[in-house]
């Protein structure tokens, strides 16, 4: 008896096989040899930030689709573009190199605590859980989503906030995506300037709870003579390529408008390096504030 069982059961594990090979003959379907080209020469981070999952999703999709550009490799950076254009027939165009920005101050701001939270050690959680422990509704809930997401080791945790290691990002978006208050963002590395706050709240709403959160004035916005600044569903909005055109001419009118300081320059503008220097003015990366404005944001150097 064991032995028919089993005589049957390779006779079907035979017909299995013998299907299964006439099938892969029947339906192969020719892969253009352009996609292993690609992928070789994609460097294999697999993060996603492209849009797809991995590297081989990218480089089917961008040579089948004629919609998909060669420039959405962030970690391969600019000098990876040309290849894939070249592989790939499609014009490389533009790969403006960007960086991740944090979007908070509620240290400077001084926001205070609404409770305290024991339970999983997670932003989004905390989120759930009676909207968030800050007294401000947009604030980091400091629980380090982001850093986790991160897999260049481009975010750390410094004072309760994630710090931006400007050298190693990717700006892959990871850390967008993980933050379940949106106060992370990818901006180009070389913006002028940048609004570091994020709250969709107006005037006493945003004062009671943060010292230094935007209160909706629109002063900048109406102090921008490229118009590359704006509100955008209930948040000031910075247009980086409309500013980097306008260029230094307008002497970061918005900086200088905003009655909050929230409005930093991203480098000392030329027209202040003769300037004397602020104690609490970094010389180089980060967000740089105006005189009498702590800094935030980011950090240019990497640490191990």
């Amino acid at each position: 008896m064991l032995l028919y069982s089993f005589l049957a059961l390779a006779g079907l594990g035979l017909i299995a096989a013998v299907m299964l090979t006439i099938a892969s003959k029947f339906f192969y379907v020719q892969e253009d040899p352009k996609i292993a080209a690609v992928a070789a020469a994609l460097p294999g981070a697999n993060c996603g930030g492209c849009g797809f999952a991995g590297c081989e999703g990218y480089a089917s999709a961008v040579v089948c689709d004629p919609a998909i550009p060669a420039n959405l490799c962030c970690v391969g950076g600019p000098d990876l573009v040309p290849v894939i254009g070249r592989l790939t027939g499609k014009d490389a165009g533009s790969s403006e190199p960007a960086v991740a920005f944090r979007r908070c101050s509620k240290n400077e701001g001084n926001v205070k605590k609404r409770y305290s939270y024991e339970g999983m050690d997670s932003c989004v959680a905390a989120a759930r859980l009676n909207n968030g422990t800050e007294a401000c509704n947009w604030a980091c809930l400091g629980f380090g989503d982001c850093v986790k997401a991160c897999q260049f080791n481009a975010l750390v945790m410094r004072n309760g906030m994630p710090l931006v290691l400007s050298l190693n990002c990717t700006s892959c978006g990871k850390c967008v995506k993980a933050c379940p208050r949106d106060i992370m963002a990818i901006i180009p590395k070389r913006a002028r300037v940048s609004v570091v706050c994020s709250t969709m709240d107006k005037l006493k709403a945003v004062s009671d709870v943060c010292e230094v959160g935007c209160i909706k004035c629109a002063k900048c916005v109406k102090a921008c003579p490229a118009g590359a600044v704006s509100m955008v569903g209930g948040r000031i909005e910075i247009d980086h390529a409309k500013c980097n055109d306008y260029g230094p001419a307008c002497n970061e009118a918005c900086v200088d408008s905003c009655p909050r300081k929230i409005m930093r320059y991203r480098c000392t503008p030329a027209r202040l390096l003769g300037a004397p220097a602020q104690a609490d003015t970094p010389k180089t990366g980060g967000d740089v504030p105006p005189p009498q404005a702590a800094s935030t944001g980011d950090a240019p150097q990497a640490q191990a």
